[in-house]
């Protein structure tokens, strides 16, 4: 036998039929006291579980096409582990949502601080706004030892990982596909980092790939892992919203980060924020909140000495919020062939940074 256990491996060999869930598991347990018994059951001794009779003939349909060895075999070679509801590493805070999910697939390792975790969430489009307090909130989190628990998707959840990875914290990638797939496939050298880092995980078995029904699903394990989430930058109709109100359904503190009125991005959160969620502007904010200690581990802004007069209208330009390199040269009324050379002398010496298009942002330490 593989690494895993024969009784795991019915637990795989039961989450590769369609429609199981952790209630129908729950009956076969309790009536068969095993999967294994389960496993090899007649149609007959099915229906006595309490499984209706198309959960039954899908199961007897369905069963002699899967060799649940070569299916373990197949995710020992992808180096990919399995947890059920039952496995004292299975997280605790997740099991306590009603419809969590009773097998995980994880590639990395799942530690017992990982309780102490945050997701954050957001646009998949964020502004330099949304960009920068993102990175700053993701990364003093990780610094005072709260674990980043996000969805691997493009804009804030990758911002949320990789900063947390920056800050040589913990991050969790919650996938809406199986662990061979990477999703989006730009992010795949980030979800070889998370593994080191952290784990990315997935109640989907190899060879799922992203369907739009799978993100909500998704949404709920990265709720019901956390403590709270946290919510950077979001539209009205965000997916984010989605994993904030489930955060509130599953008794979560929700978390958001004020912007604009006039900002698109910023309408779900002040949404937010209107409906009782907790207004952050600073790390501590969510750290009180959460009875967690305060580690003094804040980043905090270089003190970024202008050598001339250009870099000091750049540095006052920037104070606020990131700005794209026309904003700059309007708001400090220099040139845009000055404001290039001497934003790039800045870069070299690590006082700006480039955040993309064009748009810069002050450095932190």
């Amino acid at each position: 036998m593989t690494q895993y256990s024969l009784e795991n491996s019915y637990w795989i060999g039961f989450s590769l039929i369609s429609g199981i869930n952790r209630f129908k598991l729950g009956l076969i347990e309790n009536h068969f006291g095993g999967l294994k018994q389960a496993w090899q059951a007649t149609s007959h001794e099915l229906i006595q579980s309490g499984l209706d009779s198309k959960c039954v003939q899908t199961i007897v349909h369905q069963r002699p096409h899967i060799d649940i060895e070569t299916e373990a075999i197949k995710l020992e070679k992808l180096g990919i582990r399995v947890l059920n509801y039952h496995d004292e590493y299975y997280p605790q805070r997740l099991k306590q949502i009603y419809d969590f999910p009773p097998l995980l697939y994880i590639k990395g390792s799942l530690l017992p601080e990982d309780e102490a975790g945050v997701a954050v969430v957001g646009s998949r489009l964020p502004t330099g706004y949304g960009k920068q307090v993102t990175e700053e909130l993701a990364a003093e989190l990780a610094s005072n030892g709260v674990t980043i628990i996000s969805g691997l998707a493009k804009g804030i959840d990758t911002i949320a990982h990789q900063s947390a990875i920056n800050a040589g914290g913990r991050t969790i990638a919650v996938c809406a596909t199986g662990l061979d797939i990477t999703y989006p496939a730009s992010n795949y050298n980030l979800a070889g980092k998370i593994i080191n880092h952290g784990a990315i995980i997935s109640e989907y078995p190899p060879g799922t790939r992203p369907r739009p029904e799978h993100f909500p699903r998704r949404n709920r394990i990265m709720s019901g892992m956390s403590m709270g989430v946290l919510v950077t930058e979001a539209k009205a109709h965000s997916g984010a919203l989605i994993t904030a109100k489930l955060a509130l359904e599953y008794d979560r503190e929700v978390f958001a980060v004020p912007g604009s009125i006039l900002s698109p991005n910023s309408i779900g959160c002040n949404w937010l924020i209107q409906e009782g969620a907790k207004l952050v502007t600073q790390v501590n904010d969510m750290l009180e909140e959460l009875n967690l200690p305060v580690l003094n581990r804040q980043r905090k802004f270089k003190e970024t000495i202008p050598e001339n007069e250009h870099e000091a209208l750049i540095i006052k330009a920037l104070m606020l919020e990131p700005m794209h390199i026309d904003a700059i040269v309007r708001s400090s009324g220099i040139s845009t062939a000055q404001a290039s050379s001497t934003l790039a002398i800045m870069e070299i010496k690590g006082q700006v940074r480039q955040m993309g298009a064009m748009t810069y942002m002050l450095t932190n330490s």
